[in-house]
């Protein structure tokens, strides 16, 4: 499969919490924690579930950073 992102983190998920219509699914991607929403639907159809490896796909013209 050929996607245009331009950063693609493999990992382990490590939670998933649905809601009414989204999913959030936390993977961690060697020590850090990278959260995605994603609609129910995907995370069916995806099979996606605690222990399995993923891969976050970020794909963004624009990423903001912010420092405490």
């Amino acid at each position: 499969m050929k996607i245009s992102a331009r950063n693609v983190l493999k990992g382990t998920i490590v939670e998933v919490t649905k809601g009414a219509t989204t999913s959030h699914v936390k993977i961690d991607v060697n020590g850090a924690i990278v959260t995605a929403s994603i609609t129910n639907e995907a995370v069916d159809s995806l099979k996606l579930e605690k222990g399995k490896n993923a891969y976050a796909v970020v794909k963004a013209s624009d990423v903001m950073v912010a420092v405490d």
